[in-house]
């Protein structure tokens, strides 16, 4: 099968090769890819800032449906429609896996990253991770289901109240989901972008949500102290991983206001304000990937129509189209960009 490979460090490496069809061995199964996306963490495995286990195959979002079922797997049949938690290993001793916090075990394994993930025709995954698709949820849409689930993982973090003002600092694809989640819980979101976010924005109009707001065009704290008496946010979810949006995030929140990392940044120390974090008494929270508590909730989301993940989907290509994707995400233009697999 064929199959698209991070072969080796550095920029690029990134190549179509023949790899032998994977079976399952006992408590896995094997699906049939019908489509994976593409993820941040995938563009920064291209360009040579995330390290995996050179090589193997990218591709941790993806559906599809069930062809070979391994030994003592009980849960599944032949014909099921999928997809499945990044998680292929854990230690299963640590006390984040006694809780189900794998996402925090130091021995985990991911598909795509350590184990030959979704960008080709067929991959093995361990059954305790793989998840039914309700019956009116597409493949496309459920393919969006592991971002979802962080995005839901991040939103839980904190308590959302019936119309909280939440703003979501950056409308890429987890800005545009999170804020999803969050209007499903009745906030009221404010979501950002600049310039060069603006088919995000324009994205963002179509989902209905509260306030969406160019700060390269409008002052974001102005704004926000308008809409709430002059407090400030109830809750901040920077989405974006930009230095300058952490540090306005902290300036927007209101006196005991909720603030959540969710964006990774590139560097590796920043400059934070910790004496608005006293005096305002704001708490803090990380929020990293996604759990097994966090699927089947996000799952309920799209087949409810709480949340539109086939929305954001601006390109669907061949994975042998590899590069005509990257570029439109790095347009500005592209949002969400689904690969199908080839013969």
């Amino acid at each position: 099968m064929k199959a698209l490979v991070k072969t080796e460090p550095g920029f690029g490496h990134l190549d179509i090769l023949d790899k032998d069809i994977p079976e399952p061995d006992k408590n896995e199964v094997k699906i049939k890819v019908h489509y994976a996306g593409i993820c941040g963490t995938d563009v920064h495995t291209y360009e040579g800032h995330y390290k995996v286990n050179y090589p193997v195959t990218l591709g941790h979002e993806f559906s599809g449906e069930i062809v070979a079922i391994g030994e003592g797997v009980e849960d599944f049949q032949i014909g099921d429609r999928v997809t499945s938690e990044t998680t292929y290993y854990i230690c299963g001793e640590c006390e984040y896996c006694q809780t189900e916090d794998y996402n925090l075990c130091n021995h985990r394994k991911g598909l795509g990253t350590q184990q030959n993930g979704g960008f080709t025709q067929y991959l093995v995954a361990r059954a305790a991770s793989v998840h039914h698709l309700p019956d009116n949820v597409s493949y496309k849409a459920a393919s969006m289901t592991e971002p979802l689930a962080c995005a839901y993982h991040a939103v839980s973090k904190i308590e959302i109240k019936q119309d909280d003002i939440v703003v979501v600092m950056g409308p890429g694809p987890i800005g545009l989901l999170v804020a999803q989640v969050v209007k499903s819980k009745g906030g009221k979101v404010v979501i950002t972008g600049l310039d060069n976010d603006i088919a995000r924005l324009n994205k963002a109009e179509e989902l209905n949500l509260d306030h969406v707001v160019n700060i390269q065009h409008n002052d974001l704290k102005a704004y926000v102290n308008d809409i709430t008496n002059g407090y400030g946010a109830d809750v901040v979810l920077e989405c974006s991983g930009a230095v300058p949006a952490a540090q306005q995030g902290l300036d927007l929140l209101r006196k005991k206001g909720l603030y959540v990392q969710v964006g990774i940044f590139k560097e590796p120390k920043i400059s934070f304000d910790l004496e608005k974090i006293v005096q305002k008494e704001i708490r803090v929270v990380g929020s990293r990937s996604q759990k097994p508590a966090d699927w089947e909730p996000s799952l309920q989301l799209i087949s409810s129509g709480h949340v539109n993940t086939e929305a954001l989907i601006t390109a669907e290509l061949d994975i042998t189209e590899w590069d005509e994707g990257y570029n439109h995400i790095k347009s500005g233009e592209g949002i969400k960009v689904l690969l199908r697999p080839i013969e």
